[in-house]
């Protein structure tokens, strides 16, 4: 009995004190939980997009005028929005023109300029009725040195390469004067020819059919929001030259032989014709030495 009175005092004195080191355990864990329960979650970082780069931002809508094809317009693409040194630099344009829409009013300039009488190119010849026929098409890439830069980021150095085609025409009529028994003689290649009768009439033509690249500068004015106003002026390397061709009547028409004049007959016809190549060659060899087609636009533009 003794022992087991002492047996039930240690233990009711030991007893407390591993509960209170258990109790002092879980104190100490949790704050440790807490903390880590209470421990904010880290942020994922993620990377966010210039939304003033995204698609149609950059998309650019033109048009306008060029002095040699007529009505220009283009599509393309430049954004100077970007953080890269070469992409806000850089943009390109799918460009074309033609002359159709604009092919009366043209052709109306035209003889306003030549006037009633047309314009006198010699020997009794004057030129009447002029008419412009043209068009083209371009890939072109556009590079701004300046970049975003106010006002000097619209100045930009253009390269790219063309194909078309100028067609030009005009009448030609020739008269001596109003009496009766005046006569058109002329000479061609050494040839002395006249017509019966004072006047001619016939045409003149030039087609040149262009193709090659393309070196220029322009600039992008901005007026107010998107919209601008744009120029280019460059020329295209071209190893093609405008033709000429030249269509004088045979009706009527008679050569000196050296003593008296006789009506051209078939082969006198042929040899007219081959005359008249002949001073079309020397012409041509002079025009042949232009191989720059020159490219001169103006117009409006919208930049989204």
């Amino acid at each position: 009995m003794k022992r087991t009175s002492i047996f039930a005092v240690l233990v009711t004195l030991v007893t407390p004190v591993f509960a209170d080191t258990s109790s002092m355990q879980e104190k100490k864990l949790l704050p440790a939980e807490t903390v880590e329960a209470n421990a904010p979650t880290a942020v994922i970082e993620t990377e966010t997009t210039n939304p003033d780069i995204k698609f149609p931002h950059g998309l650019q809508l033109g048009v306008g005028v060029s002095a040699t094809s007529g009505l220009n317009g283009f599509v393309g693409y430049a954004n100077k929005n970007f953080d890269s040194f070469w992409l806000k630099r850089l943009g390109f344009r799918a460009d074309f023109a033609t002359t159709s829409p604009l092919k009366s009013m043209i052709n109306s300039g035209i003889d306003s300029v030549m006037g009633d009488e047309g314009i006198d190119i010699g020997d009794g010849i004057t030129i009447k009725d002029g008419a412009i026929d043209g068009y083209h098409f371009a890939a072109l890439v556009d590079f701004y040195p300046f970049g975003n830069t106010w006002f000097l980021g619209g100045i930009r150095i253009t390269g790219g390469y063309y194909f078309g085609n100028l067609e030009l025409s005009a009448n030609l009529t020739g008269k001596v004067s109003d009496l009766p028994d005046a006569e058109f003689a002329f000479s061609l290649n050494g040839v002395d020819y006249k017509y019966v009768g004072n006047e001619v009439h016939g045409t003149a033509n030039a087609d040149w059919d262009y193709r090659g690249p393309y070196l220029g500068a322009g600039f992008d004015l901005g007026i107010v929001a998107g919209f601008k106003i744009y120029m280019d002026a460059g020329v295209v390397f071209t190893n093609k030259t405008a033709q000429l061709g030249l269509d004088l009547p045979t009706k009527n028409l008679q050569k000196w032989n050296g003593s008296n004049w006789e009506t051209v007959d078939l082969s006198g016809i042929q040899e007219f014709e081959q005359a008249k190549s002949d001073a079309l060659a020397d012409a041509q060899e002079e025009l042949d030495k232009l191989k720059f087609y020159p490219m001169i636009k103006i117009g409006f533009m919208y930049r989204f």
